[in-house]
């Protein structure tokens, strides 16, 4: 370890040893936890020997937060070193080939939209713009000469250059009416509703001042079934350039307009740099047995296309794994799969081209596996107890040993990067933003249990301690239950539903991965398809049992259960199949099946999850709708809701909020004006986690015994 490095850690080491001294230990605030400096992923250089981060330093007042990026030596020789001090935050960074220069979407100089500036890190100054498009750029990505940027805008389906574009708007903003009109699915995404916008892929060749809109005038953008990948409200492409720079490799869907009666699909498309009508690389002529590819990627050799391809078949559940095919014959796909058949995350390739390194589930934690591009099954790249590893980022350089990072995080620890050991097994961490903030926390490791359910099936589970855990008293126990409901709880802080804050210094908290979870391979991901409630719910309820009776320090008499979106919905159905608990918190959670197949943004899935829509089975859809069952209801309940939130629209929890109130059952309902599916805000955010501590303060408050 260099001196410099090994002083650095030292000294860092004695200081907070020195403050913890001082101070004993304390429970996480909410000040904490949202004022926590957010490290983001990092993205290598090609070289493998610098690395760009972006991170967020938050505040209440958004005007006061600021993001930006730093500079990190991967050998960890020089401590980080911040590259960029606007106020307006950077976003989607991209090397140059050459490792000398970076580009990113930025506002600047009160750029609105924003636009993509390229910083040369080799010579130094400011960063300065190289696209100047009215409808904005995001997301860049270097062609191979260096020379020229691919990136992304949504601009109208009429538009066929800039000038279109700022007279389309121009028109638009001279109506005296503003309407949104459709005459098919999808009408929205998440929490957005679909406008007259589309995603179009654009060639910038710096030093022009225009870019080339490769997609303008194609039969594929002409399309009523066109988008891209949608997510959490916005269309990406996920552009990469063909190794001879000569075209490009983007990902869109045809098919999108059959939204409302049949599953859809996203293929891989080539379209030349210049612009003309793309080549459709994968599925069929038919919409039907089409599978849905994303993130294509080429190896640094250029003769293997990698992407990440995730199967049709008669379950809504299917396990997403890596595929490799020869460029440009597209042949001899093979495949790289988790074991047991998990759903593989983000991806790297070796420099070589010989591995590929995966990010995948496994019971509450998220590993880097390994395996071998010729195909066939991947394995844990090392042991790992703990924790989640994301943004995986490699050099390209095959005369040099690879260099891998990502960022790291355990429910105890905030996100840092981290240098991936691939010999050694573990990392290295190569910053520590979060260090001062952690050091006065008391913040205790999650504790995993597994127990066999009723119906035979391993169920995982992980228990959070209070801060300041005295093993002779008596706690109360707050069940949660996460959303999805293909997701997992993970080891990991998060901040929407953070275990600690939660728990304070009264509560131990319990998270259970029911069936239906991810990171326990296909099959039990796919266990919840005609079950969508009431098997998930008994056996979330069989861990709360078993947790009873392994921790003695846990009082059995006093629970309550939440959780939010599917974990809402599950609150809602505990409600009438279960009074063992002593209060409920619903958040964003459905109360009728029917209602929420209707209202919301996705929908298909739905009735192929309960085995057809609502009229052909309609005993199926009333046999676990929660509503069925309000006679039994007696649980109080916390009601939250954002007003904007259009995957459980507001009409589902006013429904169960109505019912409550026919049944005079004792409850709470906040409904928050400008949040979504989630509350985003940091005031709203406050709030929400205050009412929570006083709902369980009030029902769980009393008979704290010493044993």
């Amino acid at each position: 370890m260099p001196f410099v490095r090994f002083f650095s850690l030292l000294v860092l080491v004695l200081t907070f040893a020195a403050a913890a001294a001082d101070e004993p230990k304390r429970a996480i605030t909410h000040e904490d936890l949202w004022l926590m400096p957010r490290v983001g992923g990092p993205t290598v250089s090609p070289d493998g020997r610098l690395a760009v981060v972006s991170v967020h330093h938050p505040a209440y007042d958004e005007d006061d937060a600021e993001s930006n990026l730093w500079l990190l030596h991967t050998d960890n020789s020089k401590p980080p070193r911040q590259l960029t001090f606007s106020t307006g935050g950077e976003a989607h960074v991209a090397w140059r080939p050459d490792s000398r220069a970076i580009a990113f979407s930025a506002r600047r100089n009160g750029d609105d939209p924003p636009q993509i500036h390229v910083l040369d890190l080799a010579a130094g100054g400011e960063a300065r713009p190289v696209t100047f498009l009215s409808t904005g750029a995001q997301r860049p990505v270097f062609a191979p000469d260096g020379e020229r940027i691919a990136f992304t805008s949504s601009v109208h389906p009429d538009a066929m250059d800039d000038a279109d574009s700022q007279r389309i708007q121009e028109e638009e903003d001279a109506r005296d009416h503003h309407v949104l009109t459709y005459t098919g699915f999808p009408i929205r995404n998440w929490n957005t509703w679909l406008g007259e916008r589309q995603p179009r892929l654009f060639v910038q060749t710096i030093g022009q001042s225009e870019a080339v809109d490769v997609l303008a005038g194609s039969d594929l953008v002409a399309r009523p079934g066109y988008d891209g990948v949608r997510s959490a409200g916005s269309s990406q492409l996920q552009p990469v350039w063909a190794p001879d720079g000569e075209s490009l490799i983007f990902v869109a869907s045809h098919n999108r307009d059959r939204f409302a009666f049949d599953r859809t699909h996203t293929d891989l498309w080539r379209v030349p740099a210049g612009g003309g009508e793309p080549e459709r690389l994968t599925g069929e002529d038919s919409p039907e047995g089409a599978d849905s590819w994303a993130h294509p990627s080429f190896s640094p050799d250029g003769n293997t296309l990698f992407a990440l391809r995730t199967p049709r078949s008669e379950y809504v559940f299917n396990a997403t794994r890596l595929a490799a095919m020869n460029w440009p014959e597209m042949s001899d796909e093979r495949e790289i799969v988790l074991p047991e058949t998990r759903t593989a995350g983000g991806y790297a390739i070796s420099p070589d081209g010989s591995e590929a390194f995966l990010l995948g589930q496994d019971a509450g934690r998220v590993r880097i596996f390994r395996g071998d591009t010729a195909g066939g099954e991947a394995r844990p790249a090392f042991e790992q107890e703990a924790g989640v590893y994301g943004g995986l980022s490699i050099s390209a350089d095959a005369d040099q040993s690879p260099v891998l990072l990502a960022s790291y995080q355990k429910a105890n620890r905030f996100a840092e990067v981290v240098r991936v050991e691939l010999d050694e097994g573990g990392h290295e961490a190569l910053t520590d933003f979060t260090a001062e903030g952690m050091a006065e926390l008391d913040l205790a490791p999650v504790e995993h249990f597994w127990f066999v359910s009723e119906a035979g099936r391993s169920i995982h589970n992980m228990l959070v301690r209070p801060a300041g855990f005295d093993p002779d008293k008596q706690y109360s126990l707050l069940v949660l239950m996460h959303g999805g409901p293909h997701t997992m709880w993970t080891d990991s802080p998060h901040l929407r539903w953070n275990y600690h804050l939660l728990a304070g210094n009264d509560h131990v908290v319990l998270l259970t991965n029911y069936k239906g979870s991810t990171g326990f391979g296909q099959d039990f991901a796919r266990a919840i398809q005609n079950d969508p409630l009431r098997g998930p719910a008994e056996e979330i309820n069989q861990a709360a049992d078993v947790a009873i009776e392994r921790f003695v320090f846990i009082d059995g008499d006093r629970q309550c259960a939440g959780g939010a979106s599917y974990g809402g919905h599950l609150a809602n159905w505990m409600q009438g199949s279960t009074d063992r608990y002593r209060c409920l918190i619903s958040h964003a959670g459905l109360v009728n099946l029917i209602t929420q197949w209707g209202t919301s943004d996705a929908v298909y899935h739905r009735e192929l999850n309960l085995g057809g829509p609502p009229w052909e089975i309609p005993e199926v859809w009333l046999d676990q709708n929660p509503l069925m069952y309000a006679d039994q209801w007696q649980t109080p309940a916390l009601v939250t809701i954002g007003k904007k939130d259009e995957r459980v629209p507001l009409a589902n929890v006013l429904e169960y909020w109505t019912a409550l109130q026919r049944q005079q059952v004792e409850s709470r309902l906040l409904v928050y004006p400008d949040e979504d599916h989630w509350i985003m805000s940091g005031p709203n955010s406050r709030h929400f986690y205050g009412e929570v501590a006083e709902w369980l303060e009030r029902w769980l408050g009393d008979q704290e015994e010493s044993m």
